[in-house]
This record gives C-alpha cells, sequence and structure tokens, in this order.
C-alpha cells in the first residue's frame, strides 16, 4: 500500500515538530509539500527537510499538490480558511490547537468537513502522550477509584513568535495557547463527553509587553462533582513544566512530562540545547530527549494517519476542539465578571479574549 501524502502548512516551530514526528515515528506517511507565508521561509523548510514540493500561495498548493492531507499549522487567526478551502478540496485535515477563533468558525469548519466526507483531526498531543496515557490507563482500570479532582499545569516564560501576543492574529494568551491542553485532556481523561457545569477563572498579564493574559487559574466543575484546575503561564522562568494529578476516592496518580525526561546536567560553558523554553544551559540544566515523541505528537500523527487509510473514527475530533473553545469563551467571562459562568457558554464576538476587555 502507498504511502499517505501529506501536506504541512506552516514553516515554523510546530511544523518541524511534525515534520521531525513524520519522518521518525510515523512510516506511513510522506510529506510531500509545504506551505509558507514567505516563499524563501518555504523554500528553506523544503530543503532542510527534502520536501519535493513548496508553495507560499495556499490555493495552488490545493489545486497542484496530490496529497490525501493536509496539516495544518500556521497561527491561529489563519486556522478557519484554510481548514475550510482544504475541506473543498477534498483533503482530509489534522489541525493544530486551538481549533479556530471562534465558535462560529468551528460549527462552519466541522460542518463542511462532514458535507464534504472530510476527517477533521484536532492535534491535542496530550491525549497521546505516554505517560499521561500511561495514566489514564490506572483510572480505566480502577487503580484510582472514582475521580473527585484533576489538575494539569503547563507554564513556561513565554512563546517564540510575536503573533501569539497579538491578541488579533491569536485571539487570546496563555489560555488560547497552552489553557486548552488542560481542558482537552480533562475531558479525555474522564471520557464520553463530560458534561461541564460551569468554569471560574483569573487572569492577570504579569511579565509581558501584550494585551493578552499571560497567567491563568482555571477551576471547571464537571458533572459527577469533579473538580479541574488548570494553571497555565508565560511568566515562569527555568524551562517547560507540565504535569498532571489525579486524585480519586482509592488513590492519586502524578505525572510529569518532563522532568522524568531529562538528564540532570552542569555545564560551565553552556551547549547548543537544554529543553524547550528554557533559556542559558550555563550552570545546572534538565537536558530533555525524545521530547516530540514525550509529548505525543509521533502518536497523534501516526493515529491520524492510520484513520485516513483504514476510514477510522479519530480519538480527537473536531468537536472536541470546538467543545474546548467553548470552554474558553467561559473563562474569558469569568475572569471579566468574577463569576463562575454556567455552561454552555457563547457569545458573538470576533475573538474570545474581547469577552475579558468588554466594558460593563
Amino acid at each position: 500500500m502507498e504511502k499517505t501524502k501529506v501536506a504541512i502548512l506552516g514553516c515554523g516551530f510546530i511544523a518541524n515538530i511534525h515534520m521531525e514526528s513524520y519522518k521518525r515515528f510515523v512510516p506511513d506517511a510522506q510529506v510531500v509539500a509545504v506551505y509558507g507565508r514567505s516563499e524563501e521561509k518555504a523554500k528553506a523548510f523544503a530543503k532542510e527537510h527534502g520536501i519535493g514540493e513548496c508553495y507560499s500561495d495556499l490555493d495552488a498548493l490545493l489545486q497542484m499538490c496530490d496529497c490525501e492531507v493536509v496539516d495544518i499549522c500556521i497561527p491561529n487567526y489563519a486556522h478557519y480558511e484554510a481548514c475550510i478551502k482544504s475541506a473543498k478540496s477534498k483533503k482530509h485535515i489534522i489541525i493544530e490547537k486551538p481549533l479556530a477563533l471562534t465558535l462560529e468558525q468551528a460549527d462552519e469548519m466541522i460542518e463542511v468537513c462532514k458535507s464534504n466526507e472530510r476527517k477533521l483531526m484536532y492535534a491535542e498531543e496530550l491525549c497521546f502522550a505516554p505517560k499521561y496515557e500511561r495514566v489514564r490507563g490506572l483510572v480505566k482500570c480502577g487503580a484510582v477509584g472514582d475521580i473527585y479532582m484533576l489538575k494539569q499545569a503547563e507554564k513556561h516564560s513565554g512563546p517564540h513568535s510575536r503573533w501569539f501576543y497579538e491578541e488579533d492574529l491569536a485571539g487570546g494568551g496563555v489560555l488560547m495557547d497552552m489553557g486548552c491542553h488542560a481542558l482537552a485532556w480533562f475531558r479525555w481523561i474522564l471520557g464520553g463527553n463530560p458534561k461541564v457545569i460551569s468554569v471560574y477563572a483569573s487572569m492577570s498579564t504579569v511579565m509581558h509587553d501584550t494585551k493578552c493574559e499571560d497567567n491563568t487559574v482555571l477551576l471547571v466543575e464537571f458533572e459527577n462533582n469533579v473538580l479541574a484546575i488548570a494553571e497555565d503561564s508565560w511568566a515562569k522562568h527555568g524551562g517547560m513544566d507540565d504535569r498532571i494529578e489525579v486524585y480519586g476516592s482509592k488513590g492519586v496518580s502524578y505525572a510529569d512530562l518532563f522532568r522524568g525526561n531529562s538528564a540532570l546536567t552542569y555545564s560551565l560553558d553552556g551547549y547548543d540545547y537544554a529543553m524547550e523554553k528554557a533559556g542559558s544551559s550555563k550552570g545546572w540544566s534538565f537536558t530533555g530527549y525524545e521530547e516530540a515523541f514525550n509529548q505525543g505528537y509521533p502518536q497523534e500523527l501516526a493515529h491520524f494517519i492510520e484513520c485516513v487509510r483504514k476510514d477510522l473514527t479519530p480519538k480527537v475530533t473536531g468537536e472536541d476542539g470546538r467543545a474546548v473553545l467553548g470552554m474558553i469563551y467561559a473563562a474569558y467571562e469569568s475572569a471579566r465578571t468574577g463569576k463562575k459562568v454556567s455552561l454552555p457558554f457563547s457569545a458573538k464576538v470576533s475573538k474570545p479574549i474581547d469577552l475579558w476587555h468588554k466594558e460593563g
């Protein structure tokens, strides 16, 4: 059987992680094309990764490229148009988080993919991260009993590109960038599309020059008296932290995505790379290895390609991405009002962060 042909949209940080994952861990896929808004960057990406075709015009790629899957790794504001055009061009879609800037966009993306019989696969890697999946397995076999509280924290010193800090391009700050991981993982480990009762959020901007939030804490009440707490920050120095905690009636389980997958290192002069967002590697540092594998990127992409090849339903879909976006809306409204917001909640705004900035 021939390999499944993939076109990557984007030439930045996340596109490179996806590319590494395809090359090393997804033998059934072949990346045949790349799109970049900058022709120069697209050509450089194609040369670096040995990709045969490169485009700076999305319409041209969709018309000329013989691919079955489009992998969307471009900034948040561009997700909607790329998804709609790709689905209408009869391409299956892998899309990085967040799904879209608005619920209206999300609904249309889901509908257009369905009407064109295309798979819309929401790339939430925490649903595939080996450590976190081991914990989910413990929960499923009853090791911790009935869950009553969940915690997930992801923190570092800030994104690698300026567009993340621009509300018109990103739709919000650290909540849109990283809080979506926690919300998706809460739903994933509870299983069965759990009902959200309410969301309460506290947000602030403590370190960066931006109108977006860079430090957040969310409390999510699920059905069956389950409380979930998400801590997300762009204001934490010293490299990436990503941790989960599961509390049940018969036990507890903790997992740290990075610290257990690193080598404690001391260097007088520093070295090339310690771990994501770590800054200087002089002195003591945690030297990470196999970051992409430990975070779940290869596993999610391999699963998505298998879904295309065998016509399976993806584990994480556009509907899952839409549900996460609805919770994000409620969080911004809660941060503005200082009150819990009941779900479902939606508001017609151009981007979720508008709720936080809204007067009155």
